[in-house]
């Protein structure tokens, strides 16, 4: 239903049934899928691709251009999955040449003023809490949380199910199933609460538990630790997911946990 108080550029392509509210303007080169409702004040800018049953509450603004001066007004996207919500006022920028498009997935949730810089590539069943802020090329991987007011530096990776306390500074990577609290950002432990309530079994989680214990308890370097890791640990979807985004990190991996801070 296409309130006739909302301007839609007559080259988007919008699915029957998509609902806007009065005063939301949607550019061209938009293609929205079948559900979604859109709130009012809404701006909808060119290359935004928006999934199936998606939620966009007033005052957000999808696909601006990127913040990034060595932009050169290139064709690009910002790409939202089906479900996902987009909470008041939260700011999505499209990609640039680097990447080419900015990715939410499926069953996310962007609170309220929230910002996603140029090129982020964001999981599926992901939360960004209000006030959160992700510069250029972050990725984020499934079912992480990301705190109220964390602001998390470009290029910074985030593993899944990581869980990173409000108030963050997140200057470095973010290994997956993991918690981060602390200043400078530290690992304090597994996410446990958010795996149970995912269906880890229990022996899944002390597995994960023994990884982190070897990388972060027992005085070992990063590349000691993941040599221990690989020889004493049983080869699991788990373990070579933590290994494998260790060894690719460019950035290092935030610091084990410390009594000094």
């Amino acid at each position: 239903m296409n309130q006739p108080l909302a301007y839609v550029h007559p080259g988007a392509k919008i699915a029957r049934n998509v609902v806007i509210e009065p005063f939301t303007t949607i550019h061209n080169n938009v293609i929205i899928g079948d559900g979604t409702w859109i709130g009012s004040n809404v701006t909808i800018m060119e290359g935004a691709r928006i999934g199936k049953n998606c939620k966009i509450f007033p005052g957000a603004v999808i696909s601006a251009i990127p913040q990034d001066l060595k932009f050169e007004n290139e064709d690009s996207l910002a790409v939202i999955g089906d479900n996902t919500t987009i909470r008041e006022c939260a700011t999505i920028n499209r990609g640039t040449k680097a990447f080419g498009k900015t990715v939410i997935g499926n069953d996310c949730l962007v609170m309220a003023t929230a910002h996603v810089a140029h090129d982020c590539i964001i999981g599926d069943h992901v939360i960004i809490v209000n006030g959160v802020t992700l510069a250029g090329h972050v990725e984020i991987g499934d079912y992480a949380i990301i705190g109220g007011l964390a602001g998390v530096h470009q290029f910074i990776h985030i593993g899944k199910h990581a869980m990173i306390s409000g108030g963050s500074l997140v200057r470095k990577d973010v290994p997956p199933y993991t918690k981060a609290a602390k200043e400078p950002l530290s690992y304090i432990g597994i996410n446990s609460i958010g795996l149970r309530r995912r269906e880890f079994s229990t022996e899944k989680i002390r597995e994960i538990q023994n990884i982190y214990r070897i990388l972060y308890q027992k005085n070992n370097n990063t590349t000691q630790a993941l040599r221990i890791i690989e020889a004493e640990m049983d080869a699991t979807p788990e373990r070579d997911e933590v290994i494998t985004f260790i060894r690719n990190s460019q950035r290092g991996i935030m610091k084990g946990y410390s009594s000094n801070y």
